[in-house]
């Protein structure tokens, strides 16, 4: 026995001793990192090193210093440092006030009832039923459609004359005459967040679905063992267990959202008179006015507010994280 486990031991792939003698290098053992094999690495890399220097890294740069500039397409004799000019004018726009609550709304209005809705609907699809696949493939059909084709789908259905909404409400009794949704500042944010919001609920049921497939049915078992009730088994398993996976799409689903101007183009354009504008849809129309300075300063103020946005989170997060455990 102690033969054959010896033989067995000593066996190598044929060939492989042979290459590593060959290589001048103990059997086993990696090649040590030299000076053409970094090189050789280095000549995989550039390629793509390059190609993102070009597209990604340049046109960042390029589009921070435009910030500071008085860069117009009307007038590009002047492109004159100014220092912190176009950040204080897009505070001083009588604009920024709506915009800024705008955005306010739009994220939380949208995040809220997406986080609730879509957890609902994972609970419900991580249940076994007949045609749970079809339900699946119907439910998380809308992410795979551009955001701008949903907002010119949603502007039909809430056209004021011949839209479905509209027929709907007043077939079921619900309003005497039609709504102009998008006409009335009132109404147009509603119908914006109405959108989104059907749009969004996609996203957190895909993610908390695979985040639920993980929990281990055992632990069911024995809290139903134990006489725990469902309220009680979501908030001290379901929950816990997928808290991690909660946060990560929190975060991931406010910074699409607060960059998702696509929407509110196709149904609003912003309108009316500045209703529907958020910041990122703002700093479009002022690009197409042809201030690229103050379009590029409030660029930055997007990226700043997210960045601190995203520490802030994730450190509050994982303080709680530290506290449970």
């Amino acid at each position: 026995m102690s033969v054959t486990s010896t033989t067995a031991t000593k066996t190598t792939t044929p060939g492989s001793g042979e290459a590593s003698r060959k290589r001048g290098l103990p059997h086993g053992r990696r090649p040590e990192f030299t000076t053409r094999r970094g090189l050789q690495i280095a000549a995989f890399m550039a390629p793509a090193a390059v190609f993102v220097a070009v597209f990604t890294y340049y046109p960042m740069i390029a589009g921070g210093q435009m910030a500071f500039r008085n860069w117009k397409l009307t007038d590009l004799t002047d492109t004159s440092w100014v220092g912190l000019k176009n950040f204080l004018d897009v505070f001083a726009d009588p604009a920024w006030g709506t915009v800024l609550g705008n955005t306010t709304v739009w994220v939380i209005g949208s995040i809220v009832p997406q986080l609730v809705i879509g957890f609902a609907l994972a609970l419900w699809l991580r249940r076994r039923f007949r045609l749970r696949g079809l339900y699946q493939a119907l439910i998380f059909f809308p992410w795979a459609i551009s955001g701008f084709l949903i907002g010119i789908l949603f502007r039909w259905l809430f056209n004021s004359e011949f839209g479905v909404v509209n027929d709907l409400l007043q077939k079921a009794g619900l309003i005497d005459e039609p709504i102009a949704w998008l006409a009335d500042p009132k109404t147009a944010m509603v119908a914006v967040l109405i959108a989104n919001i059907w749009y969004g609920v996609t996203f957190f049921a895909i993610m908390i679905v695979a985040a639920l497939q993980s929990i281990p049915d055992e632990l069911y078992e024995a809290a139903a063992l134990d006489g725990a009730g469902k309220a009680r088994t979501l908030f001290q398993i379901t929950i816990p267990y997928i808290r991690t996976t909660l946060a990560l799409t929190v975060l991931l689903r406010v910074i699409w959202i607060f960059n998702f101007p696509d929407l509110i183009f196709g149904m609003t354009g912003g309108g009316p008179n500045n209703e529907t504008h958020i910041v990122t849809t703002w700093m479009i129309k002022i690009t197409q006015q042809g201030d690229y300075g103050r379009a590029s300063a409030l660029g930055l103020l997007v990226v700043a507010a997210l960045l601190v946005f995203a520490v802030f989170f994730l450190m509050a997060t994982r303080e709680k994280k530290e506290v449970r455990s």
